[in-house]
């Protein structure tokens, strides 16, 4: 049976979109299980939601004592509920707090296969989901323990609900109760877990339509009696009992403190001019590069067509905003991507042209080579002999996936060079993030110190040495959630007095002189148990923590 065969096959009914998540979660749950804690987004929500479970405080959001009121409680409340089943706040297992990320990007693959097949049928909607789901963005953030790929399921949700019903509108499959109810899920979903977001992105998407079309009768259909019942029913419990909690404090934090900087200027150094995005976005659609150009031209030519007038109404009102927004990162425009892949799939129902597959080829050739390149510094700065052969395993897939992609799109077969390129793409992610990323030593100092303090048996979860651990001079929420949450994070002399109250100390390298003053004021002479050297990826600072046990206990003197 030929490859055309194959997938025609595999995507009619359910099975398009069950192959296309199936893809997501093999592309995405090799890091979920191997890489440590990320610092520091990864691990103030991590950590949050395991105090949400000590505590038994599901409305307030904390981060040790300061209530964290930049986010809705979603994501918390997925997290709360994985580790619950799965594992148990005390053990501080990363991979638990993952499984939410891992099932939204499972569903964003599927929702776009669903909605894709509507305009263009089952095969194409299986590959536009499955590029999706290749997407280095994507399957990276799959196993990051945040908000980015839960709110790209949810949302791409109920875009692919809306496009249903508009292809309902224009001769396509009818879209009955169960489609405006998933839009419904998924606005009220996307919501809870990123507030304006999604329904900014939907929002955007739906007036582009009423503009481009200059008349909007599917907007009779999506529900409203009800729908907006049910958001309500969905969002709104939390919203009342979080400002009843925090007398109105989450909204002006999250308003104010939060999203209002974030379009005034560039947020905590994340600031960058227009472009930003488009320049990016080669690299994060990875290994799917190759099919960029076809798919833009694609979209311009055929942008009468009912389904590409949808993607270009989903893809450039919102990829704008974004570009204008002053604050930018990676993340912000992976809600878009689905629009991309399904132009990208629906460019491969045509020939494509000589300058498209020429371009799309030096893209994907560039992108993988620059790839491979960027997992050889990996591996020299922070890597040793030992890594080598796991480097070049991750950086030989990398490349031959742009490599060989770019040539079988020159040979005409797009089809095939999609596939192929997608499978090595995610063979090479698989490498990098399971295989050579853990073992980066330098990158992970949390890590490290946790289990240092662990042979020592002291790590106070281990029940001997007493809580907290005192740390000087370094405050990533990735040692927090390692140690537990009363780590106290403060100065030389909270780690001195910790020494004299019999508990563990960690002391950075800047805070070291006033440390060392505080022990010779004390009269104190503890134990240095271990060294960990490595970079605070965060600032970019050259680390060295020092991991102190307290003094042995003097033997009484002979009567």
């Amino acid at each position: 049976m030929t490859l055309d065969g194959y997938i025609e096959r595999w995507s009619r009914g359910w099975r398009g979109p069950a192959l296309a998540a199936l893809i997501a979660l093999l592309a995405g749950l090799p890091g979920v299980f191997a890489v440590p804690p990320l610092d520091r987004d990864e691990s103030r929500f991590a950590q949050a939601t395991a105090q949400m479970l000590e505590t038994g405080d599901f409305v307030v959001i904390r981060f040790q004592d300061e209530p964290r009121f930049k986010k809705p409680v979603g994501i918390y409340w997925l997290q709360a509920a994985s580790v619950a089943l799965l594992s148990e706040a005390e053990a501080r297992d990363i991979w638990a707090y993952r499984i939410p990320s891992l099932l939204g990007a499972m569903l964003a693959a599927a929702a776009c296969a669903w909605g894709a097949a509507a305009f263009f049928g089952g095969p194409t909607g299986l590959l536009a989901g499955a590029a999706l789901a290749s997407t280095f963005l994507l399957s990276s953030e799959a196993f990051i323990a945040k908000t980015d790929a839960v709110l790209c399921g949810t949302t791409t949700l109920a875009v692919a609900a809306l496009g249903r019903i508009y292809a309902a509108s224009h001769g396509g499959p009818t879209a009955g109760r169960l489609t405006r109810l998933l839009l419904w899920l998924g606005l009220s979903g996307a919501t809870l877990v990123k507030g304006p977001v999604g329904l900014m992105v939907v929002a955007l998407t739906a007036i582009a339509l009423w503009i481009a079309d200059r008349r909007a009768p599917w907007a009779k259909s999506l529900g409203w009696s009800w729908g907006l019942i049910l958001f309500a029913a969905i969002v709104g419990p939390w919203a009342w009992a979080v400002t009843v909690a925090t007398d109105g404090g989450f909204w002006s934090a999250a308003l104010v403190g939060d999203l209002a900087p974030k379009l005034a200027g560039g947020q905590e150094s994340h600031g960058a001019l227009p472009g930003y995005h488009t320049l990016a976005t080669p690299l994060l659609f990875f290994p799917v590069t190759l099919l960029l150009p076809a798919a833009l031209v694609f979209g311009w030519r055929n942008r009468a067509e009912p389904g590409v007038r949808f993607a270009l109404a989903w893809l450039v009102p919102a990829f704008l905003l974004f570009e204008l927004t002053p604050t930018k990162l990676v993340h912000y425009t992976l809600p878009t991507y689905g629009a991309l892949a399904w132009l990208a799939a629906a460019a491969l129902r045509e020939p494509l042209g000589a300058r498209v597959r020429w371009t799309g080829a030096a893209l994907s050739a560039l992108v993988g080579v620059l790839l491979a390149g960027g997992i050889g510094y990996l591996m020299a700065q922070y890597g040793d002999r030992s890594d080598v052969p796991m480097a070049l395993v991750s950086g030989a897939l990398m490349a031959a996936a742009g490599l060989a992609g770019a040539y079988m799109l020159l040979k005409g077969r797009a089809g095939t060079a999609l596939v192929t390129a997608g499978v090595l793409g995610i063979a090479a992610h698989a490498a990098l993030a399971a295989g050579l990323a853990p073992r980066l030593e330098p990158l992970w100092l949390s890590q490290r110190t946790e289990q240092a303090l662990a042979q020592a048996r002291l790590l106070p979860r281990q029940g001997i040495a007493p809580a907290p651990v005192a740390v000087a001079g370094y405050a990533e929420p990735s040692l927090v959630f390692a140690l537990g949450t009363p780590t106290d994070l403060g100065g030389a002399d909270q780690a001195a007095e910790a020494l004299a109250d019999n508990r563990p100390a960690v002391v950075e390298g800047r805070e070291q002189q006033a440390f060392e003053a505080a022990l010779k004021a004390r009269r104190l002479t503890p134990r240095q148990i271990g060294q960990v050297r490595g970079l605070d990826y965060s600032n970019g600072d050259e680390t060295v923590l020092r991991i102190y046990a307290p003094p042995p206990p003097q033997p009484e003197a002979a009567p």
